[in-house]
Formats: structure tokens, sequence, C-alpha cells
């Protein structure tokens, strides 16, 4: 099922989809629009970005669990994405369940993953931020904290998954009603913003 007015960010690290939400949140209306992320504000995601800083460690599997937790309440929530879409809103995330599919993928096999995640709704719209592992980690180097999987192993591991992903889902597009842009995140930042507004501008909800 694709959920109207839903647009997601994916890539890895240091592709610059945080970079991208800040700037959209000047164009879409205010309010009216959920700017949120993955992992959320609440309790699971808080959870989720400790162990995300290496607070503890947990197996790759009960890694793919929390995630899909955290997922099913923001899409589950009181004033979570069904929620918003639902009244008329649009959200805007950075980053869903096709994070798991890559990250937890690369981790713990592909099996859990596309099991854990196999019955959230698709986004409307689906921007990928392509980028080339050492370009992101050469940005991810000046930041004063990092995570658990921003190592240059790890992310080429996750962006060949992306890329397995992406491609599949692409091959069903047509069917799913979900609109798939991949974008060059090596590009400068003007231009990525660009490129992504240039598909956000003719959506429906802003031309009524």
């Amino acid at each position: 099922m694709v959920l109207h007015n839903f647009i997601v960010f994916e890539g890895i690290d240091g592709s610059g989809t945080s970079t991208q939400i800040a700037l959209l949140k000047n164009k879409l209306p205010n309010p009216g629009t959920l700017f949120t992320a993955e992992p959320t504000s609440l309790a699971t995601g808080r959870f989720l970005r400790t162990l995300l800083r290496g607070d503890e460690r947990l197996t790759p599997g009960t890694m793919a669990y929390l995630f899909a937790a955290d997922r099913y309440e923001h899409v589950h929530a009181q004033d979570g994405i069904l929620q918003t879409c639902a009244d008329g809103g649009i959200v805007v995330s950075d980053r869903y369940f096709f994070s798991s599919l890559a990250y937890q993928s690369a981790e713990c096999g592909r099996e859990l993953p596309a099991k854990l995640n196999e019955s959230f709704p698709l986004p409307e719209y689906l921007f990928y931020f392509d980028i080339e592992p050492s370009v992101s980690l050469n940005r991810i180097t000046g930041r004063s904290v990092t995570e658990i999987y921003e190592k240059r192993e790890f992310l080429e591991k996750t962006a060949a998954e992306y890329e397995r992903i992406i491609g599949e889902y692409e091959k069903t597009a047509v069917g799913t009603g979900m609109k798939i842009t991949r974008l060059d995140a090596s590009e400068s930042v003007a231009e990525v913003s660009e490129n992504i507004w240039s598909i956000l501008r003719n959506m429906p909800i802003l031309n009524t």
C-alpha cells in the first residue's frame, strides 16, 4: 500500500539526507507537514540511539527487531505517520524501512529484516541519495560523534544492499504507485535540493 503525501529520504551515512530535510522545511507548508526521522524521538528511538553510539552491544538480530519496533511506533502512534497523512498533512522522514533492509541485511542477512518490515506502507515519494562510501566517509570524519555503522567496510556492504533494494523496488514501482528518484548525492547541496524540489513542487496537495 502506498501512503499518499508520505516522503522518504534514504542513503548511507554521510549522504546528506539530514541536510536536505532541513532545507525542505523552508519550502513545505508549516503547520501541515511532519518532519521526522528514524530512529525516532520516541522512547524506542531514544534507546536505539544509545545503541548506535556503542553504549552497549546487542546481536544483529535483536537490532533488527528493535528498529522494526521503533518503526511500528513511528507509523501507528498518535500523531504519527498514518494519522498525519489521514488528516491531510505531509510527512517527510529521514530514513524508513529501506534503511533496515540495507543496514540490517548487511549485518544479519536479508531474511529477518525483510520479514519484520513487509507490512509497513510504502511512501509515495522515495528519494535515494546515491553516493560512494569513500565520499560519505570523508563527510562523516568531520563529525564530533560517529556511530557503530559508520565504518568503511560496513558502509560498502550497506551501499551494495541499498543498490539491490532500490533496484528491486524500481521494477515494481509502476504497479505500486511509489515514485522513486535517484539523486547524485555527491553534487552540491544546492543542486541536490533543486532536484528534490523539482519533483515535490508538483505534488497535488501543493497545487490545489
